[in-house]
């Protein structure tokens, strides 16, 4: 460094030391100069722009703008290095400053600091930022079986300090179910199968709302099973439905006699809940029992229904639940087993 450059900086180092001692008073009540003012605080949202006033009269013969210890501008010298502030050119009686694209960081005290009649005084303004509320971490989907426990976990930041509200969505209905940012499930179950959403607000912004989808495995069960009358020559269909997750796989029998498609003029169509078993057309010996199995990785039940002639004397609600015979269930437990193997 050259003296020239020593010189400046120590020059520098004196502007700096004179300026504290002329301009930082204690904090208090602010001081006024004349119609010298400032207001007290002032609050702004993050990202946005904040202006800070400060008016003068004639009488005053220098002016700053500090932060904390921090000189940001000594008359229209800017000394902060920030390229965001900036000082306004505005009418000989004001003296603003602009921060711009405002942080976190910028929260705190200013001070406009005044000396008038050789008499230094100063106002302080303390800058508050507000931060929107924003979700930064919730749990990632969850795919259980029913009667299993369930923690769901939603984690937000923001000034002021965000609420956190959770609602529950389905088919069936949509509700609030707590606040907070834990979700406690004890003993789940198919109906509690979803979408919870996490919603974060502190009045800044629109909510932050984000979603986690549960997903409730049960076995399946027979929701829907009809016995038919059809006329011989007729197309006959009997069907069944059955709830569950994974979706239930669907076998058909005539006694012990497994039931295959396209053989002896049948069908067997099954379409996600629903399965179908059609004859083409019907004869005598079609006449009778069949069973309706459905099975998943977790379980399996099955359906009697039957298929009858015009004439019958026949409760058309007589299709129930009921026990296979014990040959069939064991065939069905070993497919079963062999199935969850994969």
């Amino acid at each position: 460094m050259d003296i020239t450059g020593y010189f400046e900086l120590q020059w520098k180092c004196l502007i700096v030391v004179a300026l504290r001692l002329l301009f930082l008073v204690p904090a208090g009540v602010p001081a006024r100069s004349g119609e010298s003012y400032l207001k007290d605080n002032i609050t702004v949202r993050q990202g946005d722009s904040a202006v800070l006033k400060c008016n003068v009269d004639n009488k005053v013969s220098r002016v700053a703008w500090l932060n904390r210890t921090t000189i940001l501008f000594t008359g229209n010298e800017k000394w902060s290095l920030d390229p965001r502030v900036v000082l306004l050119n505005t009418a000989l009686t004001e003296y603003s400053i602009k921060i711009i694209n405002v942080n976190l960081y910028d929260e705190g005290p200013y001070v406009c600091s005044i000396l008038t009649n050789k008499k230094p005084e100063s106002t302080k303004v303390h800058l508050i930022v507000q931060v929107p509320a924003r979700i930064v971490n919730i749990s990632t989907d969850v795919s259980v079986n029913e009667g299993s426990n369930v923690s769901l976990m939603c984690l937000a930041i923001g000034r002021p300090e965000p609420s956190i509200l959770w609602k529950f969505r389905s088919s069936k209905s949509i509700r609030i179910i707590t606040e907070g940012e834990y979700v406690e499930m004890t003993g789940i179950t198919k109906d509690m199968s979803g979408s919870y959403d996490c919603i974060t607000s502190n009045d800044i912004s629109p909510p932050d709302v984000r979603t986690v989808q549960v997903t409730v495995n049960y076995p399946p069960v027979i929701s829907r099973a009809r016995s038919t009358g059809t006329a011989v020559g007729q197309k006959g269909v009997l069907w069944c439905e059955a709830s569950a997750v994974p979706l239930a796989d669907f076998q058909w029998y005539k006694g012990e006699r497994r039931l295959l498609n396209g053989l002896n003029g049948v069908k067997i169509e099954n379409k996600g809940k629903q399965s179908m078993l059609t004859f083409f057309n019907v004869s005598e010996e079609d006449y009778g029992n069949y069973t309706c199995v459905a099975m998943n990785t977790l379980g399996i039940t099955n359906a009697s229904i039957i298929l009858y002639g015009p004439g019958a004397i026949h409760d058309l609600n007589n299709a129930a639940l009921s026990p296979t015979s014990s040959f069939l269930l064991l065939t069905l437990v070993l497919t079963l087993s062999v199935l969850s193997k994969f």
